[in-house]
């Protein structure tokens, strides 16, 4: 499953956002995702399990419960997926800052060798005409 498809479901999203606060119990997180998005136990359950299988969450046993925690390698993954998204995008909004660059320096070049070539100009008096 791709790291989007496990983000996709809103779900999945708040357990995320909730483990990412520190480690939950299975129970604290089947209490808060049943009384928020009304779903029964066995499909919380289900999508822990796609959160473990798909490198989002960890557990580990403390005697009969199971402690849940992020695990860093699913959002990794995900901001991964995301940047290779974005490489593209990227370059393209260089493209434009940098030719602009290139502009204003081919300007300034521009301006400074008509400065350097141009002869001085002769200073204009005006005369008052005696009348």
């Amino acid at each position: 499953m791709h790291p989007f498809e496990v983000l996709a479901d809103a779900a999945r999203r708040r357990m995320i956002e909730v483990l990412a606060e520190g480690e939950q119990p299975a129970g604290a997180i089947v209490d808060l995702v049943r009384s928020e998005f009304g779903i029964s136990q066995p499909a919380v359950s289900q999508h822990l399990r796609v959160l473990r299988e798909h490198g989002f969450a960890t557990v580990r046993a403390e005697g009969p419960r199971r402690i849940y925690a992020l695990d860093p390698a699913g959002p990794a993954a995900a901001e991964a997926a995301l940047a290779r998204l974005r490489a593209p995008w990227a370059q393209r909004f260089d493209a434009p800052g940098t030719e602009i660059a290139r502009g204003k320096r081919t300007r300034a070049a521009a301006r400074a060798s008509t400065t350097q070539a141009a002869p001085p100009r002769p200073a204009h008096h005006h005369r008052k005409d005696a009348s």
